[in-house]
């Protein structure tokens, strides 16, 4: 059970217990499809003894089902009810893990209950972990939420795209990628033109050219794990020097490829893609890490940069996605 194996992993790094609020964390440790609601305190509470509660409002019942938990209703202090929790599992004191992307409201009531008496430490520093490396069946939902966004591309290509805006492209592909999987996993992005020269552009009202190159980048979800893929497309014939800069992307991308092997560190890879476009004269326009991790979350651990210490494992899923982005001409990125 991944929630035992957590605690355990927990306790031999020394920490007393942990403090997890609704998202990926704890889906993965639980099972359980906690949203986060509102300002609702909602916490999973372990020890390092191996006792575990969540703590919710009523409304969540339902969902919850058999697991150990304890309810508040609207009008009750649930922090009281969590001082009380703490007590049960002897934690007064010590190393408590927190979610790192708590509410800071709920945080700072924390720490008004427990008199400051805690020291505080990133849940990711331990979950990681275990979050690294999938197993057999994390790898083949992962596997069917690429088989979507790659259905997507296929679709798209046959499309009337000249004229379309790049809002309209996006809207189309998140409906259609909606359509065949449980959502997407980020808002997709669409940068045609000079717009490709930023990488996180947000789709707008420029209508497609002939001439342009676009990049779409985007996403699904299939029972809650996450694809990533990046494809540059051109429509019609686009400037000469684009047709260069595409073809160095490619030739990085496929450089990185050659690293990946089990005992090669994250930052090898990366070293790989940034030495190639650098070699081609395009250093200083690939702007960001060549790829990140991929799971429940669309970027976790490991991060393939040139600081990424983590040394490659069996399990470990991550993308490759180098890219080069010159302001008023366009870009190129290429991820899988």
């Amino acid at each position: 059970m991944r929630l035992e194996r957590f605690i355990s992993l927990m306790k031999g790094r020394g920490f007393d217990g942990a403090l997890i609020s609704p998202g990926t964390n704890m889906y993965y440790l639980t099972g359980l499809q906690v949203h986060e609601a509102g300002e609702r305190l909602t916490l999973l509470v372990t020890g390092s003894d191996g006792s575990y509660r969540l703590l919710a409002p009523g409304l969540y019942k339902n969902v919850v089902g058999n697991f150990p938990a304890t309810f508040w209703r609207d009008g009750e202090n649930p922090y009281e009810k969590l001082a009380w929790i703490l007590a049960e599992f002897k934690l007064s004191s010590g190393k408590l893990l927190v979610e790192d992307t708590m509410r800071s409201d709920w945080l700072i009531n924390i720490l008004r209950i427990s008199n400051r008496d805690f020291e505080f430490y990133p849940l990711s520093s331990v979950i990681r972990e275990l979050r690294m490396r999938k197993d057999e069946h994390e790898i083949e939902l992962m596997k069917h939420a690429a088989k979507v966004v790659d259905r997507v591309f296929e679709e798209l290509l046959g499309w009337e795209l000249l004229g379309m805006r790049e809002s309209e492209l996006a809207l189309k592909m998140e409906l259609r990628i909606r359509e065949l999987s449980d959502g997407i996993s980020f808002e997709p992005i669409v940068a045609s033109g000079e717009n490709a020269a930023n990488p996180h552009h947000a789709p707008g009202k420029r209508r497609l050219r002939k001439g342009d190159l676009v990049i779409l980048d985007y996403g699904a979800k299939w029972r809650g794990y996450c694809s990533d893929m990046t494809r540059t497309i051109a429509l019609g014939k686009p400037n000469e020097r684009l047709v260069e800069i595409y073809k160095v992307v490619k030739e990085a991308q496929e450089e990185a490829y050659k690293t990946v092997r089990v005992g090669t560190k994250a930052k090898e890879i990366d070293g790989a893609a940034r030495e190639t476009i650098a070699k081609a004269g395009y250093g200083e326009y690939f702007t960001h890490r060549t790829g990140h991790g991929l799971g429940l979350d669309v970027h976790e651990e490991p991060f393939i940069g040139p600081d990424g210490e983590v040394t490659l494992e069996n399990g470990m899923t991550f993308t490759i996605e180098p890219g080069i982005y010159v302001p008023g001409l366009g870009g190129v990125r290429i991820e899988d």
